[in-house]
């Protein structure tokens, strides 16, 4: 693997300077003729500070245009939201990256037989995209969301190359988990924007994406694996420690108050790889895991949910809506094998394919099956492949670091991504995250920590 060069270890070049420079002139100069007004000359004197900024920050708009748009800080203050944060810092990132990828050359690339799979299953994306059943809404999704998903994929694993990114980006995801967890139980304690009456959500009267149970369950998953991690890394400090352990009391119970079967799941894998598998006896450890399983199923008390609760009599409604629409996407698979109906079509396509139809479209809630049905069965196997090499990735860093000294950051990072990705892998069976933030910015961070161990190790030798 090549080794990363930083973007701040090398010196600027005249050339760049001296293109930045012209460049800042012609278009204060251009907007100056245009509109000679002193408010307009204000903004035009704090224009190429802005531009500084921006040039030189390119590791903190992208991180936090990525904890925008996966937590939706701006959604969960609703006062940030007329600010139109993510717009911004999207823009601010992306000329960002332009200028140091074209003009500067500060960007190094380099590769990880991961980010093949990743290429190969983006390339059958862009293909069923053209061949989708209805392209208008599979153009849509990938022009509002997923674009940004795969450059900011790439941003990550070529821009976090130094141990201390990995200790920001953890601290940053363990306060966003932290604020959407609070939020989340304040709304469940007062009653906010309930689903079904017990079932907690967030911003669902502005239209958020945190307004339904399982979205919500699958945001706060993500950031508990990086607070159980701080937390058991003894390295870290004991304030660091205590933020962990607090923050991941939060999660639980959010995600407890989600009701969301998917979530249980990935709590119960998550807690599995980073606590109880580092327990050496076999009784001790059996014992815990039954009681962490039990301890989250009558928690968060999922027989008196409206849907799927005790009182629906044999296979409940909930669990018999998944299967039809498994159902469904098998057929759409089996139709399309090596395109599927496209990127998000399948709940267009819902009704077509569905042997029982009630009314109304649903979702597929899981990932294989909904990435079986929009990419077809070729798309499901490099989906699969990439994952696994994924978690092998993970797996070799974690059993590396046990063999050699690093820092607390490197090895809370390498723990917190290992134990994500058989989080995800494990409650995709009933949250659909195929096309979502998650599993990528597990994919970017998995490759940056095994790119830094990788660094670390060979500098010892």
């Amino acid at each position: 693997m090549t080794v990363l060069t930083s973007i701040n270890d090398r010196p600027n070049s005249r050339f760049c300077g001296a293109t930045l420079v012209v460049l800042c002139c012609s278009l204060i100069s251009l907007i100056w003729y245009f509109a000679p007004n002193p408010v307009v000359a204000l903004v035009l004197c704090a224009l190429p500070l802005g531009i500084l900024f921006v040039l030189n920050h390119i590791f903190w708009l992208v991180i936090f245009f990525v904890l925008f748009s996966f937590f939706r800080i701006h959604e969960v203050i609703p006062a940030l939201y007329p600010l139109k944060i993510p717009l911004l810092l999207s823009a601010g990132a992306l000329v960002a990256l332009a200028w140091h990828s074209l003009v500067s050359r500060r960007l190094t690339p380099y590769w990880h037989p991961s980010l093949s799979w990743l290429a190969a299953f983006w390339i059958l994306i862009l293909i069923g995209i053209a061949l989708a059943s209805s392209r208008p809404i599979a153009i849509e999704y990938f022009k509002n969301i997923y674009w940004k998903i795969m450059v900011m994929t790439l941003a990550i694993v070529w821009i976090v190359n130094r141990e201390k990114y990995l200790s920001y980006i953890t601290l940053l995801i363990n306060a966003s988990g932290f604020l959407v967890g609070c939020t989340a139980l304040y709304n469940s304690i007062n009653g906010i924007g309930l689903v079904e009456g017990t079932r907690v959500t967030i911003g669902r009267d502005i239209g958020s994406m945190l307004g339904d149970p399982n979205d919500l369950a699958l945001v706060l998953m993500f950031p508990l694996a990086f607070s159980i991690s701080t937390f058991i890394v003894k390295q870290n400090r004991l304030l660091l420690r205590f933020f962990g352990l607090l923050t991941s009391a939060i999660l639980v119970f959010s995600i407890v108050a989600t009701q969301s079967r998917g979530g249980l799941l990935g709590t119960l894998a998550i807690f599995s790889v980073l606590v109880l598998f580092r327990i050496r006896s076999k009784a001790l450890l059996v014992s815990l895991g039954i009681a962490v399983a039990l301890f989250l199923y009558f928690v968060a008390d999922i027989s008196q949910r409206a849907s799927g609760g005790a009182a629906e009599v044999g296979v409940d409604a909930s669990a018999m809506g998944r299967l039809y629409a498994w159902q469904a996407a098998y057929r759409m698979a089996i139709e399309n094998p090596l395109t599927g109906v496209g990127l998000n079509n399948f709940y267009s396509n819902y009704f077509y394919y569905s042997s029982h139809w009630d009314g109304l479209n649903h979702a597929v809630h899981s990932t294989w099956f909904g990435v079986l049905a929009e990419t077809g069965i070729l798309g499901l196997i490099v989906f699969i492949s990439f994952i696994v090499s994924l978690i092998r990735t993970a797996r070799k860093t974690v059993n590396n670091l046990k063999n050699q000294t690093c820092t607390a950051s490197v090895n809370t990072m390498a723990n917190a991504v290992y134990a994500g990705l058989i989080g995800t892998a494990v409650s995709g069976t009933f949250l659909t995250q195929g096309f979502n933030w998650p599993i990528y910015i597990l994919a970017a961070l998995t490759i940056c920590v095994a790119q830094i161990a990788c660094q670390n190790e060979n500098l010892k030798k």
